[in-house]
């Protein structure tokens, strides 16, 4: 059994691949873009996966394939982020925030899908570097509404730039066609799963 540098979910990892792993596997499990992608991964880590792995079951999992797709999706979206010095994660935070002036953080963690106590430390931080502001309710002084300040409309304008450039990559690959049904499936999947 070899040891090789693999590109996946969660960044390079090493994997035992066994003697019987083959192309085929790897090309039936991911796909044609997945496969296409694997090889674009391995060129970028300066190293070259010589035998393929053999996912099994996963290969036609739901679940395992929307993992792998939207982790090679953000991972790629950060890159695009990085251009203006910005997390990916902030995209959606400064456009909820833009599009929803005074939503309250427990509105804004209920619309972004995330929990309140994960939420607080990125509204913190963007509080702290003066592209949102937070104001107490007068209702429930627990409470706050969220705006953004200039800077953070600076900072989601550059955002949303690097954010229109990825979608027309994503389209690319899903294809103008399909893109209307696929994201029914997936909002589809985020409202009905138990």
């Amino acid at each position: 059994m070899a040891t090789q540098l693999i590109n996946g979910p969660g960044g390079d990892r090493r994997a035992k691949l066994s003697a019987n792993s083959d192309a085929k596997s790897v090309a039936k499990s991911r796909g044609k873009a997945g496969a296409k992608n694997g090889a674009k991964n391995s060129a970028k880590s300066g190293e070259s996966v010589g035998k393929s792995i053999n996912f099994g079951p996963l290969g036609t999992w739901i679940g395992f394939n929307l993992r792998m797709a939207q982790e090679t999706a953000f991972q790629a979206f950060s890159r695009r982020s990085q251009e203006v010095g910005e997390s990916p994660g902030r995209f959606a935070t400064l456009t909820l925030i833009a599009r929803n002036p005074g939503i309250s953080q427990t509105e804004l963690s209920q619309a972004a899908g995330r929990d309140k106590s994960s939420l607080t430390p990125v509204v913190e931080d963007l509080v702290r570097r003066g592209m949102v502001e937070r104001k107490r309710m007068r209702d429930d002084r627990r409470a706050y509404r969220l705006n953004l300040t200039t800077a953070g409309k600076k900072t989601l304008t550059q955002l949303t730039r690097c954010a229109r450039r990825h979608e027309r990559n994503l389209d690319a690959v899903i294809g103008l066609r399909d893109r209307k049904r696929f994201i029914q499936i997936l909002k589809k999947i985020a409202a009905e799963i138990e």
